[in-house]
């Protein structure tokens, strides 16, 4: 072992060359509020990385002429006005790949979960470009989120972005995990981002994603509400980074942004503090382009570079419902389409409370399979059409004989398409009712019993071999088979 350390010292001393360095220092002037204003290094640039004297970390954040505002990534006790600081590397970076599945990390890639760091063999740059028009693919394949509504009304197609709105505490980030625990076997590695969220809320995130044995295929970024601001600032940019690597290996990947809304106002906040000039609702002018940036990275990509697809749940919480609020809209007009959830609904026991009526998916149509496209299309109307005639009878009044069957047909429909939380369905389940609705053997049922028709039909799918590349006409006789179990004796209301 001697030897080999006489054998680096030579090898080092050979490729010495002597020669003047010259080593940029500042100085820190004063810091607060997890920014620290620095003077000197004249040579940094924005988003550079600085080591000061004991050991902290930071960004270059922004310049001028006279000093530099940088904000804290790590900081030790012993950092104040006075100490030295200089320059470590150009851009921040993590470590990304196959190590990363299954654990909890902040938005540097260090553990959070009381393992050891993650050896990860590649390092990807937070703030990436995205892929040129050239390297993209239109999205043609679909990304079942095991949801009812979404998968046969607002269809997902990989490579999209679609926006989860709503109001705080009606199921948005329910949505998000019920989709990450349906990837559990459909080839899509997951990417779940935690920003300024509490304590507790990380950890029922991560004990449902452990409970339904999704943790082993995804990775969770955490920036909790007690993290510093540049944490929490870099933490969607880490997340989109680590599913990037992965879909420019071919691969099909997933990532939930929770929440952007808070991501906003944390940007609002460190704008604030390095006196930025505010704009609309005190939010900095670039605050549009930096969730731009961030979602432009999600696509499809082309055969040619590796045909993986990146693709993005982003949430936003609204106020009081104002869907018409500064950064609502803005994602709005970024993203391919918005699911959208109302305190109404919710409070009529409508959940998931998805406001069919105003919400969209702009391009998840085009990876839709023919077949459930056709028969959603029918629902789609049937609904609009009921939620217009159910207007009337709230007024008092009368109808006639036909438009109460109508009625009827209508709150089956509207029971049908209600789900449990956490218990997503394959989209052959979905198929399978879709077709027993729009056949009408399902209107002499009471709406009690639509709950024991789903399950029987989900039961029934499970233990079948059909698909939906299978003929339309074996799946109507096996859905007539399964509906007699349930269909028969006094389970009917015309029995």
């Amino acid at each position: 072992m001697r030897i080999n350390r006489l054998v680096d010292q030579q090898r080092w001393v050979q490729g010495y060359h002597p020669g003047l360095r010259v080593i940029e220092r500042g100085e820190v002037i004063s810091i607060g509020d997890g920014i620290v204003w620095v003077r000197g290094l004249p040579s940094a640039a924005l988003a550079d990385i600085l080591e000061f004297s004991d050991g902290s970390r930071g960004m270059v954040f922004d310049l001028s002429t006279e000093r530099i505002g940088v904000v804290l990534l790590q900081r030790r006790g012993q950092l104040g006005a006075g100490s030295s600081v200089s320059r470590v590397r150009h851009h921040c970076s993590i470590g990304v790949g196959d190590a990363l599945l299954g654990r909890v990390i902040d938005p540097l890639g260090d553990p959070l979960d009381g393992g050891p760091l993650p050896h990860c063999e590649f390092q990807q740059p937070l703030d990436g470009l995205s892929a040129p028009i050239t390297a993209r693919e239109f999205v043609n394949q679909p990304l079942y989120t095991g949801n009812r509504i979404i998968d046969t009304l607002l269809p997902i197609g990989r490579g999209q972005r679609q926006l989860i709105i709503g109001d705080e505490g009606l199921g948005r980030s329910s949505i998000a995990l019920d989709t990450v625990i349906h990837q559990r076997h459909q080839g899509v590695r997951c990417v779940y981002v935690l920003i300024g969220q509490k304590r507790s809320t990380v950890a029922n995130t991560l004990d449902i994603l452990r409970r339904h044995g999704a943790l082993e295929y995804t990775t969770v970024v955490v920036a909790a509400a007690r993290a510093l601001p540049g944490l929490q600032y870099l933490a969607p940019l880490a997340g989109c980074a680590i599913a990037e690597f992965w879909m420019r290996r071919g691969m099909d990947t997933l990532v939930v942004y929770d929440d952007l809304g808070t991501h906003a106002r944390l940007y609002r906040e460190l704008s604030l503090l390095l006196r930025r000039p505010p704009g609309r609702e005190a939010y900095p002018g670039d605050i549009f382009s930096i969730h731009a940036r961030l979602l432009e990275r999600s696509t499809r990509l082309n055969s040619a570079h590796g045909g993986g697809s990146m693709t993005a749940l982003p949430i936003v919480g609204t106020l009081q419902g104002e869907i018409a609020a500064y950064i609502p809209t803005n994602l709005i007009s970024i993203t391919d389409g918005q699911i959208y959830l109302t305190q109404e609904l919710f409070s009529a026991g409508f959940k998931p409370a998805i406001d069919i009526t105003r919400s969209v998916s702009r391009i998840g149509g085009k990876a839709q399979h023919e077949k459930i496209k056709q028969q959603a299309g029918r629902i789609k109307l049937d609904y609009l059409q009921f939620l217009e005639l159910e207007g009337f009878t709230h007024i008092g009044a009368r109808l006639e004989p036909a438009m109460e069957k109508q009625l009827k047909r209508g709150r089956v429909l509207r029971e049908l398409l209600k789900q449990p939380l956490f218990k997503p369905q394959l989209i052959a389940a979905h198929f399978s009712w879709l077709l027993a609705y729009n056949q009408g053997w399902l209107d002499d049922y009471e709406i009690k019993q639509v709950e024991g028709v789903i399950d029987r039909l989900t039961r029934g799918v499970a233990g079948s071999r059909l698909t939906l590349d299978h003929p339309q006409e074996e799946w109507l006789h096996e859905v007539e088979v399964w509906l007699r179990e349930v269909g028969s004796g006094e389970h009917r209301s015309g029995a």
